[in-house]
Order: structure tokens, then sequence, then C-alpha cells
């Protein structure tokens, strides 16, 4: 029982991981120091997508599957909880190339906009 709320838990944790990969550089937009956690959050999740490092958390999960006498399931996250919602096809390697640059540009644009308004702040000085 412990294990299989640990595992749900872990699930949780690995989708708000997501979120904050691809969504966390909003937080600087009001928090400039949110940048000091994010860049490198963000720089791992696009290097699990584009080199295909391994996230932690995913095997974790499965361990705790097993433990609770569960099944467990191959490949990550992603592919085994977002992607059967989004792409009821399967994972590729391009889909998985443009998840990767998607989180890259997302990033972009928006430390983009951070660095405007600061150049802005500095400026009116």
């Amino acid at each position: 029982m412990f294990a299989l709320m640990a595992a749900d838990l872990v699930v949780l944790v690995h989708a708000l991981f997501i979120a904050f990969v691809v969504l966390g550089g909003l937080l600087t937009l009001r928090w400039s120091r949110a940048k000091w956690v994010h860049l490198p959050v963000a720089a791992y999740g696009a290097g699990i997508e584009l080199i295909g490092w391994t996230c932690p958390l995913t095997p974790l999960e499965n361990a705790l599957r097993r433990a609770a006498g569960g099944v467990d399931y191959r490949g990550g996250f992603v592919e085994h909880y977002l992607i059967p919602l989004i792409y009821p096809a399967g994972l590729t390697p391009q889909v998985q190339l443009v998840l990767g640059l998607l989180v890259l540009a997302i990033n972009v644009l928006v430390y983009g906009i951070v660095a405007l308004r600061r150049r802005r702040r500095r400026a009116g000085d």
C-alpha cells in the first residue's frame, strides 16, 4: 500500500517537474532569481529529451510499483503517461526532438522577455 502511494506521488512529482521545465521560466517574469533554479532544471529536462539522459524518477516509480506487487512499464514517463494523451500513435525520435526543441524555444522566448525587461529598466535609470 505504501509503495503504491509512493509510486503515485512520484508520478505527481514527475508531472510537476515537467511543468516546471516547460513553464518555469515564466516565474522569472515575476521573480528574477527563479532563473537560478529554473535554468539548470530546464537544461536537464531538455537533455533528457535531446540527448537521451535517463530521468531517475521513472526507475524509482517502476521500482515502487514492483514493490507494491504491480507491473512496471518500459520507456519513460513521457512515453507512458503523456504521449498516449497527446500522440496516441507513440513516441518517435522525431517527436522527441520536437519536444526537446519546444522546451528550448519556450524558455528562450521567456528569458528573452526577461532580458528585454531588464535592459529597459536599466535604460530608464
